[in-house]
């Protein structure tokens, strides 16, 4: 039996996960017209007051399915989204930004209503020093 040490065993495990990544099928979790849930603290009726969205799910206008329950345990409410089930149906600016991951999109449009219900505004990081203003 031959032994592999050093750069022969690094290269002899990354060709195996490789492979191993290549072989994997298709899952639900990469099926961009699932469900995407998000829990957001307060109740149903808060978090889409008279039926009206949120700024950021109101950028994709009628382009997603929406959802809103009372979360397990009493901890809030399930914000849910996916797209229909004819495919992409997103708006104009929407569409040319979701690019081959719509369900990445629709995540992120998830976590800015979160914050926006929450706190007040959707949270940004902090730009370099080099980025602000004088």
């Amino acid at each position: 039996m031959r032994r592999l040490t050093g750069g022969g065993l690094a290269v002899a495990v990354a060709g195996a996960l490789v492979h191993r990544h290549r072989r994997r099928p298709a899952t639900a979790a990469t099926d961009p017209r699932r469900w995407q849930v998000v829990t957001v603290a307060g109740r149903p009726e808060e978090v889409l007051p008279r039926g009206r969205r949120p700024e950021p799910l109101r950028r994709l206008g009628g382009g997603v399915e929406l959802s809103a329950r009372p979360a397990p345990g009493g901890r809030g409410t399930e914000l849910a989204a996916r797209l229909p089930a004819g495919g992409a149906a997103l708006p104009g600016l929407a569409a040319h930004l979701v690019g081959d991951d719509p369900g990445r999109f629709l995540r992120q449009v998830l976590r800015e209503t979160k914050q926006l219900v929450e706190t007040g505004e959707v949270l940004r990081a902090d730009r370099s020093r080099l980025d602000r203003p004088g």
